[in-house]
């Protein structure tokens, strides 16, 4: 994480002096979200913070957050105290927070996000774990509906999990199951689409169980276990990339149990890229030295504007040819939101896309002006070698990759505008979604919200993409989902191009 949170002091007036200073700050700042205004941000650190304000600097504080100040100080401190309640968990699986989560509390949340993955685990670890992990996915009803190659299948969600058969009645067929358990591990085999084989699911790993408010008929759900292709043979050659929005990289590699070497030992990737690095440029040497051995070329793009904020990178153990920063103009490259690295065969560009953010302030900024500009950028690239797009694009460009769509429509993230420009801006102009074209019926989330239970009832969103040009969309090998790999309220995806 970058700073410690402060501290409180119990001395009116160097309480007053400080509000104050960000009264000042939040009256020059058009944009009252809690993420990018310094008031609200700072007394949503520390809501005690609320009842030591004056009357005229909670007015202030409404004023800023869009909201009439009237009434007596008691009224004024309960809109206030409302307002940031009804921010911070409002949320929920009805909207994408607006450039994610807070720095300061991203460790306690990570921590949370493990304990809530873990309980999923030890559910598993006996017979009755069906039960319980059946009623996080489906709280109303106690019954199971799921298709095995075309047939609706009746699962009563208290089975015992051993070996024996209970037969089930769906339309008129009766179909029979069977429930195995090894390696403590419950697995089952009635995840299936049409077309497709019969896919085991372990119940211990939530993402290999479909969960979407509104599923058509043949999608399944993401099985990196089954779904995942073979590396090409030795005589073919490739290279491997990963992609991973960390939300943090130095809170990421604080937290216990994490090693990016671990990481680079079990995908033996050629190339990382990394979004919303939240470094600054004074912390990226020490980084660097201490990130992964073996990777000696790494690119860091880092936010002039805002500290912790932002930030991409590119770290790879074949060295490219030439790197470049940003996308050539001054109106974008402030944020650090792009890097681009040439190698022999293709450009690789890292890329944060901006969060369109609450009320969707940055909309118009973002469909207008930066999707284009990115848009123009790649093409010009294209037109001397082939190019590889990865990164967060804070956009579920289909309904088939957020949990939520009919609860999202004006969400950011989801809005029709935001769909119809990923699409104009890249899709129509010669780019290919390689996890969409290897997965048409496949449901693969890559973030998950922290709060409510999101990863753990798979309740998530696919804003993580590799696009890559229509001329070598026929190499890609595999273009892949780590939902396993936590840290982050992303996961990482991962592309594997023959050469």
């Amino acid at each position: 994480m970058g700073s410690k949170r402060r501290s409180f002091s119990n001395s009116s007036s160097i309480a007053d002096q400080n509000i104050d200073k960000k009264l000042r700050e939040a009256i020059d700042n058009d944009n009252n979200t809690i993420s990018d205004n310094p008031l609200l941000q700072d007394i949503k650190d520390d809501p005690s913070k609320i009842e030591a304000m004056t009357i005229q600097q909670l007015r202030t504080a409404l004023r800023t957050a869009g909201i009439p100040p009237k009434g007596l100080k008691r009224k004024l401190v309960s809109a206030l105290q409302s307002y940031l309640a009804k921010e911070i968990d409002g949320a929920g699986e009805s909207s994408l927070l607006a450039d994610k989560q807070d720095p300061s509390s991203n460790s306690d949340k990570r921590i949370s996000m493990m304990m809530e993955t873990k309980s999923v685990e030890d559910q598993v670890q006996d017979a009755n774990s069906f039960s319980k992990v059946s009623k996080v996915q489906q709280s109303r009803r106690t019954v199971k509906q799921l298709q095995i190659k075309g047939k609706t299948v009746d699962v009563n969600a208290k089975m015992v999990a051993t070996e024996q058969k209970k037969s089930a009645c769906a339309s008129g067929r009766m179909t029979s199951l069977t429930k195995k358990k090894a390696s403590s591990d419950v697995d089952s085999k009635y995840v299936s689409a049409k077309n497709r084989d019969t896919l085991p699911v372990n119940l211990s790993e939530p993402w290999t169980i479909l969960a979407h408010k509104k599923p058509q008929k043949g999608w399944i759900a993401y099985n990196p276990r089954t779904m995942r292709r073979s590396l090409p043979t030795e005589n073919t050659k490739f290279v491997k990339i990963l992609s991973w929005n960390v939300n943090g990289l130095r809170a990421l590699l604080k937290l216990e149990g994490f090693s990016a070497m671990e990481l680079a030992k079990q995908e033996n990737f050629d190339v990382l890229c990394l979004q919303e690095t939240k470094l600054q440029e004074k912390d990226v040497e020490s980084i660097k030295q201490s990130l992964i051995e073996g990777y000696e070329n790494s690119f860091w793009a880092c936010s002039n504007t805002r500290l912790g904020y932002s930030g991409t990178a590119i770290i790879s153990r074949i060295k490219p040819l030439s790197v470049r920063y940003g996308l050539g103009m001054s109106d974008h490259d402030s944020e650090g939101r792009v890097v681009t690295a040439e190698f022999d065969s293709f450009y690789l560009l890292s890329v944060y896309v901006p969060n369109s953010g609450d009320g969707l302030r940055r909309l118009t900024y973002r469909i207008t002006e930066w999707d284009p500009s990115l848009s123009n950028y790649i093409k010009e690239l294209e037109k001397s070698k082939a190019v590889i797009l990865t990164g967060d694009f804070n956009c579920a460009h289909e309904e088939i990759d957020i949990y939520n769509p009919a609860g999202n429509r004006r969400s950011a993230g989801f809005t029709i505008e935001e769909r119809q420009s990923f699409s104009t801006n890249f899709l129509s102009r010669g780019f290919v979604d390689t996890f969409r074209k290897q997965n048409p019926d496949v449901v693969g989330y890559t973030y998950w919200g922290y709060r409510h239970g999101a990863r753990k009832g798979n309740k998530g969103w696919r804003l993580d993409y590799f696009l890559v040009s229509d001329a070598i969309a026929d190499d890609v090998h595999d273009s892949f989902i780590l939902p396993d790999v936590i840290g982050s309220d992303h996961c990482p995806i991962g592309l594997v191009l023959k050469l």
